[in-house]
């Protein structure tokens, strides 16, 4: 199901503030590791494409694949706006990460902003693992990031308020997280008050998102069942081992 519909058209705004050029380096670091002289990515889950222009700007070709077409117009429209020669090596196609073939291989394939969290059942996540390993060349990367069971259920996930602005719009987002022991699942409702400056308009936007949080033994398992070595497990943006007080990790895999 897709989430972004609403959502999409703030999404830039409301994460404004992440740096995409630090994770896009983070995660190159980690490509070039295992991977010397990778060429091309596909980046499921893609977004409005923010991780991809800059993987693109590293020099990969790039392959971004997005459930929601919301979200791809957005990064298509910022596309149309930018010059330089990574466009060329930019591309993006409406699809389902569980299920797109693109009948062609990569050296890396990435998922991230907690894609693979947004997989709920192990059904999906082993979809999302055999699409990642069907677009995989030999040895070929796989490199996501997700919630991180020992982190969630020692620092419980509490409500949060979020304000953010522009030229055009004033933000509010509340996020009521509740959490589902028994599915290993956070859902988080949102309500977001929206402002509209000019001409003056005032509405709200209301979604539940289910999150799920992982642990190293079951996505160690999930690859392996499909062919997938793991490599490394990473507090994310770092090269730490993760400790029960981290929330968020980086899971290195190998075909």
């Amino acid at each position: 199901m897709n989430v972004f519909q609403d959502y999409a058209h703030y999404y830039d705004l409301m994460y404004r503030d992440k740096d995409y050029a630090g994770e896009a380096e983070y995660v190159k670091s980690l490509i070039e590791k295992y991977r010397p002289g990778a060429e091309s990515l596909l980046d499921l889950g893609c977004g409005t494409g923010r991780h991809a222009d800059q993987f693109a700007k590293q020099g990969y070709f790039v392959h971004g694949i997005d459930i929601s077409q919301q979200m791809l117009n957005h990064a298509e429209q910022r596309k149309k706006e930018a010059t330089g020669e990574y466009l060329k090596r930019l591309v993006f196609s409406q699809g389902d990460a569980r299920e797109i073939r693109l009948q062609q291989n990569f050296d890396a394939v990435v998922a991230l902003f907690h894609v693979m969290s947004y997989q709920t059942t192990n059904a999906d996540l082993k979809a999302v693992i055999k699409t990642a390993k069907s677009h995989l060349k030999p040895e070929g990367l796989f490199v996501f990031d997700a919630w991180y069971g020992p982190g969630v259920l020692s620092d419980r996930p509490a409500v949060t308020v979020k304000r953010v602005e522009d030229d055009f719009l004033k933000v509010t987002r509340i996020a009521e997280p509740t959490i589902f022991l028994n599915e290993n699942v956070v859902s988080i409702h949102y309500q977001m008050y929206i402002r509209r400056k000019a001409p003056v308009e005032h509405f709200e936007i209301t979604e539940t998102h289910r999150m799920r949080f992982l642990f190293r033994p079951e996505i160690e398992e999930l690859l392996g069942n499909c062919g997938i070595e793991l490599l490394e497990t990473l507090e994310w943006m770092t090269d730490r081992t993760p400790e029960d007080n981290c929330w968020n990790v980086c899971f290195v895999a190998r075909a």
